[in-house]
């Protein structure tokens, strides 16, 4: 599965991301990129993250892998949306595809060539459910290997028939 992200749509769609951009916009980027590698840490999904380069001057495609995140910052005159829909037209040949971006008309074009869309607010709440969940399984399995290792083997087996019992 691959997950395409509209790097600057998210940035501007999320309001800690939003009042960080203010204050620096590669701070916003960089902080983007880590919530999204610790995504990709729970979730196994292959994430490309584009950004719009298309009004800076004499710009390059510039691919970057950043914490297993593949970051592309497109070339002059080529929109992140391009860029997405024809990634969406490669990928989905023989993948399952997510984008992400809030913007009607880019949501409409993957529709149409099959890939499954997802707003940014959709993806933050996608993103903190999917943390918050396989952090309390993290959590209780710590919390469980710590109470084992300090109790007798005989009682820890003696609990567990009496839980097999119960």
């Amino acid at each position: 599965m691959y997950m395409l992200v509209d790097g600057y749509n998210v940035i501007n769609n999320w309001q800690v991301l939003k009042e960080e951009a203010q204050k620096s916009l590669e701070d916003a980027r960089s902080k983007l990129i880590d919530m999204l590698a610790d995504f990709k840490g729970y979730s196994g999904i292959n994430i490309i993250l584009v950004f719009d380069a298309m009004y800076v001057k004499g710009s390059l495609e510039k691919h970057e892998e950043i914490n297993g995140i593949e970051v592309v910052y497109t070339k002059e005159g080529e929109s992140a949306d391009y860029f997405i829909e024809s990634k969406v037209v490669e990928l989905s040949k023989k993948e399952q595809v997510v984008v992400v971006s809030s913007d009607w008309t880019i949501q409409q074009v993957v529709l149409a060539h099959g890939a499954i869309r997802m707003s940014a607010r959709e993806l933050y709440e996608e993103m903190n459910k999917y943390i918050e969940s396989h952090k309390k399984s993290y959590v209780n399995n710590i919390y469980k290997d710590n109470l084992e290792s300090r109790l007798d083997d005989e009682i820890v087996k003696k609990l567990r028939k009496m839980s097999e019992s119960s």
